[in-house]
């Protein structure tokens, strides 16, 4: 199928992942690529997280690690001070800008590329969704679901998060509560603690609500906040590769106390070890990975994921004033009536079943845990046809080192390839633009990479969760 048109590839999903990668593909030297990527929102660059326009929903990583660029670490800085504004929306590299001006960002990046001509014939973008997707020997073909059927090489999977449904009778996380609508008055039931949470308490006193408001999760954990540290430097050599998930958070307890002993912040070790997170993952066994899922992911995701400071102040405040609860408890029943829904519930460490009355539930737990309950038609398919299959572990697909999709029978593809949190199985660190930037970058350079008869060089190894 490569000829004088050149590789072929379609990309699923023009979010942050999509377009990233679609980026990389046009930059690389050879000028025989031709991109299409398919997006079924309005707008390319957003998907769920940068669509918001509620200006008080912050990113959650400051803006100096932030560039959609490997090679250029101040690139969205750089890009958000260039921008004529009546005021600037940062002092400097390390504050937080509202994650609707970065979704403008990521958009910029295929606008600066489709201005340049020698790129226009280069990247199509087709709006609708991908419901089915066939491979073979000589190319893969993308279904849309008015039936249009694209043509091409490769395909890459670049969907994002499996977003949950919204149940009956919940109110949207991702829409305002106007949307709902919800009483401001009313007492709100938000089913879940992270940072999902975060931001529909925000948006419920940007509404003006004035109802309680309480947020349920199993620990009642709250994600940590920002502050301005620099992330530590630790030697590659000192950090314990391979070792079980006892010893290593044994490590990193003693990095942290040492540190703190030296007047240091425990997010300095942290963040010092974003750079051999992926490799610490592929190296742990198998029943370690196991027991992190199970009892310390939760501790990891709250100290590893935080908030903006602003955004901690507003959480703060509510919780102070009374208006927001955070309840470590567990969901026995909820029944509907006309007042809105009557939970049963108990708390942590409680064997009595307590209830109260709502006026809304919220269902904040965020994405799908179960790849198989995937909501994504074109996955789905790849399911059934048995060109991709779940990792062992069940929070993933399962993909090789260079992205590949491994098949039903363990044959890595070398047509269907993924990027972003879809691949979290494999590199685990892989739902933050430093992490996703990077990957497209490597894939990139990958799909241009030909041999002779102009098809991809064979896939690397297997990589084993």
């Amino acid at each position: 199928m490569t000829g004088c048109n050149g590789r072929r590839i379609i990309i699923i999903g023009g979010g942050a992942s999509g377009v990233l990668l679609a980026y990389q593909l046009l930059q690389q030297p050879t000028r025989n690529l031709r991109v299409t990527l398919i997006e079924q929102r309005p707008d390319i660059g957003r998907g769920i997280a940068y669509h918001t326009g509620n200006p008080d929903h912050l990113l959650n990583v400051r803006v100096a690690n932030m560039s959609a660029l490997p090679d250029q670490p101040d690139h969205f800085w750089r890009w958000l001070t260039s921008h004529d504004r009546e005021a600037p929306l940062c002092p400097d590299p390390y504050c937080f800008v509202p994650r609707r001006i970065y979704g403008d960002y990521i958009a910029s990046l295929l606008e600066q590329r489709t201005s340049e001509p020698a790129d226009v014939e280069r990247l199509s973008i087709v709006r609708g969704t991908c419901v089915d997707i066939h491979a073979s020997e000589t190319g893969v073909t993308a279904v849309l679901d008015d039936s249009q059927s694209l043509v091409g090489d490769t395909v890459v999977l670049a969907t994002g998060h499996d977003m949950r449904a919204s149940r009956a009778g919940y109110a949207d996380p991702w829409a305002p509560p106007s949307a709902a609508p919800i009483d401001a008055d009313a007492a709100v039931l938000l089913l879940g603690t992270g940072l999902t949470m975060v931001d529909y308490v925000l948006s419920l006193l940007r509404d003006g609500h004035r109802g309680p408001i309480i947020a349920m999760s199993r620990r009642g954990l709250l994600a940590k906040a920002h502050r301005r540290v620099d992330a530590q430097r630790i030697d590659e050599a000192d950090v314990p590769f391979g070792a079980g998930i006892t010893a290593l958070l044994r490590w990193l307890r003693g990095h942290i106390e040492r540190n703190a002993t030296d007047g240091g912040d425990w997010r300095s070790v942290i963040d010092g070890l974003r750079p051999y997170t992926q490799r610490l993952w592929h190296e742990l066994p198998q029943a370690s990975k196991r027991r992190f899922l199970e009892h310390a992911r939760a501790w990891w995701d709250v100290h590893r994921h935080r908030m903006a400071p602003e955004v901690e102040a507003r959480v703060t405040q509510a919780m102070y004033a009374g208006q927001l609860t955070l309840m470590a408890a567990k969901v026995i029943s909820i029944a509907s009536n006309d007042s809105g829904s009557l939970i049963n519930y108990r708390r942590r460490g409680d064997t009595r079943i307590r209830n109260m009355q709502v006026g809304a539930v919220v269902d904040c737990t965020g994405i799908v845990k179960d790849p198989h309950a995937t909501p994504n038609p074109a996955v789905r398919r790849l399911f059934e046809r048995g060109l991709a299959r779940v990792d062992p572990l069940c929070i993933g697909i399962e993909t090789a080192s260079d992205c590949a999709l491994i098949e039903r029978d363990g044959t890595i593809s070398r047509r269907l390839f993924a990027v972003g949190p879809l691949t979290r199985a494999a590199f685990w660190e892989i739902i933050a633009i430093p992490d996703i930037r990077n990957q497209c970058a490597a894939l990139a350079t990958r799909l241009a990479s030909t041999n002779n008869e102009g098809q991809l060089e064979p896939p690397r190894q297997l990589v084993r969760v």
